[in-house]
């Protein structure tokens, strides 16, 4: 098995972690706190990291439960993300595209911020991230058919509701 780096094997996955953390708790504050958190508890943990199969996984899932932890606990005010204007304008996009871009986006965005939150995360680790469905499975605690038939409906209530 491969020596785990934390350099090389962990800090690439902050920005992933941050995102996941903010798509749970809504609060770009709670979320920089989690990712911090995380780190500090894999880094902690370093001792055990010979075990660990899939370190993405694994951080993902500590800052899944920290995230969770958090909005239990607080109950975090809603905030919509935004998108920059330079990535719309990098687009090369008119100023009419521009707008009804954004205004499809904050929609979608919206209708996301509103599926519960198993859904929700689902949603960001597999159109946002990118993982494959066993590694959702292994960061939510649900089997591969779970997390294929949460990721159906939550697509399915976006698609009706827009």
């Amino acid at each position: 098995m491969k020596t785990m780096d934390f350099r090389t094997d962990v800090l690439p996955l902050k920005d992933k972690l941050f995102r996941l953390a903010l798509r749970i708790t809504l609060d770009r504050q709670e979320a920089e706190d989690i990712t911090q958190e995380t780190l500090i508890k894999v880094w902690e943990k370093r001792d055990e990291w010979h075990q660990i199969q899939n370190m993405e996984a694994y951080c993902l899932t500590i800052a899944r439960h920290l995230a969770i932890d958090a909005t239990k606990s607080k109950r975090s005010a809603h905030l919509s993300l935004s998108e920059t204007n330079e990535t719309l304008h990098a687009a090369g996009l008119l100023p009419d595209d521009d707008l009804d871009l954004r205004q499809r986006v904050a929609a979608i965005r919206n209708l996301i911020n509103e599926l519960p939150e198993v859904q929700r995360t689902i949603v960001q680790l597999r159109d946002i991230e990118g993982l494959r469905y066993n590694d959702i499975a292994q960061v939510t605690g649900l089997t591969e058919t779970q997390v294929k038939v949460y990721l159906h409906r939550a697509r399915k209530k976006i698609k009706d509701l827009l």
